[in-house]
């Protein structure tokens, strides 16, 4: 479509949150127009590799106005069908999006409207809603550089699938969702596959009779009329927890938990984080045994006591816990020469940055993260939904949408949609 020079409000991404947002702006009546860069609906889930399946089950891929309605709800979607899902709901809502259009600068024009310059003209808004994601720019440690020039190096957004990397084994840097489903899929493969183990937890599959995300939707949705739910991220006791990866989990297989001291027992090789680099050897940091306890623990210490007081309260009749532990202490070695193990690749799976360089408002915190009240900015007339962190851990996830939109939707002064379709939740 055409991009028009002047309209009321103007939302840059066309992924699931950008949609939801333009779902309200039409109920209200607003003339808006949704920007997208990709020459392509379906989000960033088109930027996924070959294999990506979803970790959160199918039903959580439901619209306002769009519930799923696929024949799988407990199964875990593939990334192109995640795509297609949200091309299509930008289809029901008629949305009015401009494809190939990508925002170079938004700025403050002198007569107090927003003027964003794209790379198909200028247009003026009275209001903006960025709904860009946090999946923004690829993240790669400084240390990287240091690495010998014979090694191929790419970060988990280039990368595809097994057969396009060079012969011989791959060191995967980061534990976190999309390490940990990588590193399995390179050593189903046949790879010799090296996991240098970050911070990110790990939570179980399903935990007393229910697929863990039932309870996490749970405590999002049905949590505060109990007197229980997430923290929200003005309680968070460092900043810094906004950048921590997410647990690790798979939807490979029909869905089931990842623990790294089972990867270890079956063969792969867990390094502590990279220090330095010699040449060809890596000194890692003695962090090893310290990361997998963190893992063990992560879900009884984060998420089990609010969902446990769920229960509780809820008056939910649930199946103990059975989880079984996995014993394996793997070494902890100090070092590695790369040519040594044969290493051929290193794939960072460190996680993504945000990027608002192109705005032109004073508006971004020593962290990059922008100033903001549950996505209202402190420039009046400036909206985000979708952040990483936007008010609680779920924001950025599926289920963000649904309420954060909500919220915003309400100060923008639009009237509220219909209620998203129940949920397969406990109790």
């Amino acid at each position: 479509m055409n991009i028009p020079s002047r309209i009321d409000t103007v939302v840059i991404g066309a992924g699931q949150a950008g949609l939801t947002m333009s779902s309200y702006l039409s109920r209200g009546g607003r003339d808006h127009v949704v920007l997208e860069r990709r020459s392509s609906l379906g989000g960033g889930w088109q930027d996924r590799w070959n294999a990506f399946r979803l970790v959160t089950p199918n039903w959580c891929v439901s619209f306002p106005g769009q519930p799923y309605d696929g024949s799988d709800p407990d199964g875990f979607m593939p990334r192109d069908e995640v795509a297609e899902r949200v091309a299509r709901y930008a289809a029901t809502i008629g949305a009015p999006v401009a494809l190939d259009t990508g925002v170079q600068r938004l700025a403050r024009g002198p007569d107090g409207r927003f003027i964003l310059e794209t790379n198909r003209g200028r247009i003026a808004a009275d209001q903006v809603v960025v709904a860009t994601g946090g999946f923004q720019v690829p993240w790669i440690p400084p240390i990287a550089r240091d690495l010998p020039a014979r090694v191929t190096q790419l970060h988990s957004h280039e990368y595809r699938t097994e057969a396009a990397l060079p012969p011989g084994g791959v060191l995967v840097v980061g534990s976190g969702q999309s390490g940990v489903q990588i590193a399995e899929e390179l050593r189903e493969a046949g790879r010799p596959v090296f996991l240098s183990v970050g911070s990110a937890g790990r939570v179980p599959r399903r935990y007393r009779g229910h697929d863990v995300f039932a309870w996490l939707a749970s405590l999002l949705i049905r949590g505060p009329a109990f007197g229980v739910g997430f923290p929200t991220v003005d309680q968070l006791p460092d900043p810094r927890a906004r950048l921590a990866g997410n647990p690790h989990l798979s939807g490979h297989r029909g869905g089931y938990e990842t623990n790294l001291r089972r990867f270890a027992a079956e063969g792969m090789t867990l390094l502590g984080r990279i220090e330095r680099v010699g040449g060809e050897r890596l000194i890692l940091a003695p962090d090893l045994p310290a990361k997998l306890a963190f893992a063990d623990r992560f879900f009884d210490e984060r998420f089990r006591p609010p969902i446990e007081t769920y229960i509780e309260r809820a008056g939910i009749e649930v199946p103990p816990d059975d989880r079984e532990p996995v014993d394996y202490e793997p070494p902890a070695p100090e070092g590695l020469d790369l040519a040594a193990a044969g290493i051929a690749t290193v794939l960072w799976t460190s996680g993504y940055r945000l990027d608002y360089s192109w705005i032109d408002l004073p508006i971004v915190d020593e962290m990059g993260f922008p100033r903001h009240r549950r996505g209202v900015s402190d420039v009046p007339g400036l909206f985000f939904l979708g952040l990483p962190w936007q008010h609680q851990l779920p924001s950025a996830t599926l289920f963000g949408p649904h309420v954060d939109g909500a919220y915003l939707a309400a100060k923008l002064g639009l009237p509220p949609l219909e209620e998203p379709p129940p949920l397969p939740l406990p109790g």
